[in-house]
């Protein structure tokens, strides 16, 4: 069980630093857009396809008997993949993206980071996943990372591209538990592709329906690469988070997850000249709560839940 819980938190971690990057490029992407919908239905339709060509080239070389899907046999399944892919592949990402239009990055950037402790509610509700009090010190230490790297841009106040990244990460939250709980009979690939897959004919039904089905087709070669370049990211990102999913509980790859912070503001710092070293004290707290999330289950001391 520890070796397998390794695995998945090892994938997390590769999933973080491509979520890193990707924080980091997603930003020239919409501004090559000019509208947050168009892009996001262009980078997700690229992802999925590139998802399903990875898996295509996987299946043929590994065998279909470790790259495989797996038809979904009861009603909770189905259920789950049309979740996984509206309200996760599709609604959330819209919400999201166009909420950033309108918020300061960093108070996008520790809203969408709090999924951790969405995660943790929940999933000690729906998965029974145990917490000790480490757990619980590494969330807290996450969170207090994030609000340092925010450096006093959060506000409380509920304005319309607030409301919409909150929404966002809550259902993004709820999407986490429930692909958790179908990997107990699915395959990761058949939650991944379901996810991209159904999310992205989900967003050209949207496009039609707002008159941007034009817009979602990118017109020059700076959105084609736009789109190609974030289309690979959020398929590594997929392909890997599903993975660690099916390996490590929902709380702990979550938690990893929060590592991509150190990669954006690495990124930002080296090619920005962003004050990496007045980031310095609570990037290194964040570094803590991740390997502190690592170790939890290793220290002594009783479960919380």
């Amino acid at each position: 069980m520890n070796a397998t819980r390794t695995r998945g938190l090892a994938l997390a971690g590769v999933t973080a630093l491509i979520s890193g990057v990707a924080v980091y490029v997603n930003g020239f992407g919409v501004a090559a857009f000019g509208d947050a919908t168009a892009y996001t239905t262009a980078k997700n339709g690229a992802a999925a396809l590139i998802l399903a060509l990875v898996f295509a080239v996987g299946r043929r070389s590994a065998g279909a008997g470790s790259v495989a899907l797996r038809r979904p046999t009861r009603p909770g399944h189905r259920w789950g993949l049309v979740y996984i892919a509206i309200l996760g592949g599709a609604v959330p990402f819209v919400l999201f993206f166009e909420g950033l239009a309108t918020t300061a990055s960093t108070q996008a950037a520790f809203i969408h980071k709090t999924l951790v402790v969405w995660v943790a509610l929940i999933a000690v509700v729906v998965l029974k996943e145990r917490l000790t009090w480490w757990h619980l010190g590494a969330i807290g230490l996450l969170v207090v990372a994030q609000l340092g790297l925010a450096g006093g841009g959060v506000s409380l106040v509920a304005d319309p591209g607030t409301t919409m990244i909150a929404a966002a990460t809550l259902l993004w939250a709820v999407e986490v538990v429930v692909t958790k709980r179908l990997l107990a009979d699915l395959t990761p690939w058949t939650t991944a592709l379901a996810r991209m897959g159904g999310g992205t004919v989900a967003l050209l039904a949207w496009c039609g329906l707002t008159g941007r089905l034009d817009d979602a087709l990118p017109a020059t070669a700076s959105q084609w690469g736009w789109v190609l370049l974030t289309g690979v990211l959020l398929a590594g990102y997929v392909a890997t988070w599903h993975h660690a999913l099916a390996l490590a509980p929902a709380v702990d790859v979550t938690a990893v997850l929060v590592l991509g912070a150190l990669v954006t503001a690495i990124l930002a710092g080296a090619l920005d000249a962003a004050p990496l070293a007045a980031q310095a004290p609570w990037l290194i707290l964040l570094a803590a709560g991740g390997l502190l999330v690592w170790l939890a289950p290793r220290l002594p001391g009783r479960a919380v839940t």
